[in-house]
């Protein structure tokens, strides 16, 4: 399959969008969708007791997932030796096909992680740029990225996109961001939905608004499971993502995807089992030209059951429909942010327009540090989380395994703090 570059993918992501809005289709795999919120709710064995609202921080597995992790566990603690190399190539073969066709690039451009640091690390650090070069990332991103970065070597500057989280903009995000590229610029490190205060970037206008030269990378763990667009219509360069989290994938397991301009600008931080590189090795030499996902995956034993049953994650989410599953978490957001607005003493931080937010919905309440508010929640057995930064909010991420009526639960228990 010929390689994508960002252009491409913004020219094709318009006619994508066409065929789109003329109505749903069945899942690619031909899987029967699930009618219901409460057949959705069903396939997890989730406490029923409790109103799980931090699944974007470590997710459950449904039962697709479960069962196919019990299976190759299970056909791995009978016989490792020959499961392992009777069907290693046929399953990570199954794995990055599934994931290719849900991010909508070539499947040979994708390499598999343990999560979003490891992809993220694996990306900055293979990063090979002139002296004179530069990377250019944002004051909101993780540590992740930044540490990424800082150990690259690289020369990284960084700009703020906003002031006001719960007033930012489309505009204002991608003009700082604009302004702020020089000539030195080569790639710009953005994250797509920030972790920090639930802002969503406009990646597609980002990527529309860099020089060609600027190459766009984005850390997408937020937006993965949770938002309908596909890379190919972000229009980035590189997209990487842990998939334990909104896409409710096994734990232990992502994705980083490159295409060929940006795959050009990496070099393999950990060795590959791949054969391309063994076979290198074997006949006394060392893989050369652009690597591929393949090459770019690292090598070593993994947990197996685990990466395998990723295919079972994303089929799951075509069983349900992307588009379903984003206007459910969009829909469950909505109504968060609108009755959470009615309690006193609660200060919002997520914007609420949708071009500038996802799930993630983080807020303040007056008197309370997050800590406390999370504790507090958690005696009312409510599940919330913590921004894990300097500056700390409380946020909460209805998913699909949430309904309204947890979601007024959850704003009536901090009502009542």
């Amino acid at each position: 399959m010929a390689e994508l570059t960002r252009g491409d993918l913004l020219a094709r992501a318009g006619a994508a969008a066409a065929v789109a809005a003329l109505g749903g289709v069945e899942a690619a795999d031909g899987a029967t969708r699930l009618r219901t919120w409460r057949e959705v709710r069903a396939q997890f064995a989730l406490d029923p007791r409790r109103i799980h609202l931090a699944s974007f921080l470590l997710a459950a597995h449904p039962k697709p997932v479960r069962a196919a992790i019990e299976r190759h566990r299970q056909a791995l603690d009978r016989d490792a030796v020959t499961y392992l190399h009777a069907h290693e190539d046929g399953l990570t073969d199954a794995v990055r096909s599934a994931a290719a066709r849900y991010l909508d690039v070539p499947a040979h451009e994708l390499a598999l992680t343990d999560s979003t640091t490891m992809g993220l690390g694996l990306l900055y650090r293979g990063l090979q740029l002139g002296e004179d070069d530069e990377v250019l990332t944002t004051e909101h991103d993780f540590y992740a990225t930044h540490e990424a970065l800082r150990t690259s070597g690289a020369r990284v500057r960084r700009v703020r996109l906003y002031d006001d989280p719960r007033a930012a903009s489309v505009d204002e995000i991608v003009g700082r961001l604009r302004r702020a590229v020089t000539g030195r610029t080569r790639v710009v490190a953005v994250t797509w939905v920030h972790s920090s205060t639930g802002v969503k970037l406009p990646v597609r206008q980002i990527a529309a608004a860099l020089p060609d030269r600027v190459l766009l990378c984005v850390d997408g763990v937020h937006g993965l499971g949770a938002e309908a667009a596909t890379v190919r219509e972000l229009g980035c360069d590189a997209f990487v993502s842990g998939c334990h989290k909104w896409l409710y994938g096994p734990r232990g397991t992502g994705v980083l995807w490159a295409n060929g301009r940006m795959r050009e600008q990496l070099r393999p931080i950990v060795p590959s089992f791949d054969g391309s590189s063994y076979g290198a090795w074997l006949a006394g030499g060392g893989a050369t030209g652009t690597p591929d996902g393949a090459r770019l995956t690292p090598g070593g034993f993994h947990s197996f059951e685990h990466r395998w049953a990723l295919a079972e994650a994303f089929a799951f989410h075509a069983a349900i429909g992307r588009a379903r599953v984003a206007t459910r978490v969009r829909s469950l957001a909505t109504q968060l942010q609108r009755e959470l607005g009615e309690v006193r003493g609660v200060r919002l931080r997520t914007p609420r327009a949708a071009a500038v937010s996802a799930g993630l919905v983080c807020f303040e309440v007056a008197g309370r540090s997050a800590d406390d508010v999370v504790g507090a929640l958690a005696a009312r057995r409510i599940i919330a989380s913590v921004t894990p930064y300097a500056t700390r909010y409380v946020r909460l991420g209805p998913g699909i395994v949430n309904s309204p009526a947890d979601v007024t639960a959850a704003a009536r228990a901090i009502a009542s703090l």
